[in-house]
């Protein structure tokens, strides 16, 4: 834009110089002086703006400033009115490269004594105006550097609280994250049960509840069954509590391999294990629990006592009709698999209520009042 304006002033110098050499000579100049400034300017944006070296924003300033200095020798009876182009030109290299300070005042010096060394040399100015116009140029110099001295400070500070923002928010997504990281921790601790990864009791009840109440709402058949490691006392008090450790982790995968992918198993407390069975029959439900049953029969977890067999005990319950809800089904499961410990252990015991149901007129059970045993 600057090597344009400059260009534009080739009228003025028609007016003043008509078709002369003098005329000649001023828009070879003029031409060159454009063409420079926009080859350096097309250059300069190719090459990436801002980003190269300061050297290559410098040489458009200088060549400007030499085209002005030239008008004096070439056009020196207007000298009178150089003096104020001297001067917007000036304050224009301040503003044109506002964040590199040297290169613009270098500039402008050497546009302003080199403007005074051409006045005197060619256009024979008197004392008078040589001062004049060095006072106007140390004073146009004075306000554009301290202008832009002020501007680049105020810009240093505005990148530095940008800077601090950008920290501040990079900060403020790592806390995030790390916040996020935290709860799903804290989640995963509390649906989960550290040793065996089944649910913990209070995410089991949340799941298992759900699965209730869907059943209930599409009259689907709901079982489900407590799961209890015998004389897993014994075993923690004959081979220490780490082997027991073992002992439920291997059970936990058993049942984890026997249970299809919609049903639930959670760890109850201690060496209690509890599943849901939703869209599942009592026979079913059954079915699961004795494969449940022979399977941990089948587990070899610990080496330092060969010839023990893990067993299970196993009660089950089903949901009777749309009242029974989830407390209470556990506690008739709980109650079968009590009977089922004291009945003789390693058995899957249906509860009382659907057993008096399902076994009328069956002989099961090896006692009256016993539960019946598969």
């Amino acid at each position: 834009m600057a090597a344009l304006i400059f260009g534009m002033f080739a009228i003025s110098d028609y007016f003043y110089a008509g078709l002369t050499r003098e005329f000649c000579l001023l828009s070879i100049m003029r031409t060159l002086v454009v063409a420079s400034c926009l080859t350096l300017a097309f250059m300069i944006r190719r090459r990436g703006s801002d980003t190269r070296p300061a050297w290559l924003h410098a040489l458009p300033l200088w060549i400007l400033a030499s085209g002005i200095i030239l008008i004096v020798p070439l056009r020196p009876e207007s000298l009178s009115t150089q003096v104020p182009a001297v001067v917007v030109a000036t304050m224009a290299f301040y503003l044109l490269i506002p964040n590199l300070l040297p290169i613009a005042t270098a500039a402008s010096l050497y546009l302003g004594v080199g403007f005074l060394v051409a006045s005197v040399m060619a256009a024979d100015a008197s004392a008078v105006v040589v001062m004049r116009t060095t006072l106007l140029l140390i004073m146009t110099n004075g306000v554009g550097f301290f202008t832009l001295l002020r501007l680049e400070k105020l810009q240093r500070k505005q990148f530095a609280l940008l800077q601090e923002e950008r920290i501040q928010n990079r900060q403020l997504v790592e806390e995030i994250a790390h916040r996020k990281s935290l709860e799903a921790q804290l989640r995963r601790i509390a649906e989960q049960d550290a040793l065996t990864g089944l649910d913990s009791r209070g995410h089991f009840m949340t799941r298992a509840e759900a699965l209730l109440r869907r059943s209930r709402h599409a009259e689907a058949p709901f079982c489900l069954f407590m799961v209890d490691v015998d004389h897993f006392k014994a075993i923690n008090d004959t081979w220490g509590h780490s082997q027991g450790d073992r002992v439920l982790a291997a059970i936990a995968e058993a049942c984890r391999r026997s249970l299809r992918p919609q049903d639930v198993i959670g760890r109850f407390g201690g060496e209690e294990f509890i599943v849901a069975l939703p869209e599942t029959h009592l026979k079913d439900a059954r079915m699961v629990a004795e494969r449940l049953r022979s399977k941990v029969r089948e587990l070899t977890v610990m080496e330092a006592m060969p010839d023990h067999r893990l067993t299970v005990t196993i009660g089950i319950a089903e949901v009777l009709d749309e009242e029974t809800d989830l407390d209470e089904l556990i506690q008739r499961a709980d109650r079968a698999l009590y009977d089922g410990k004291h009945g003789g252990r390693n058995r899957v015991v249906v509860s009382h209520e659907v057993a008096a149901e399902v076994s009328s007129s069956s002989s099961r059970g090896s006692s009256s009042g016993s539960p019946s045993s598969f």
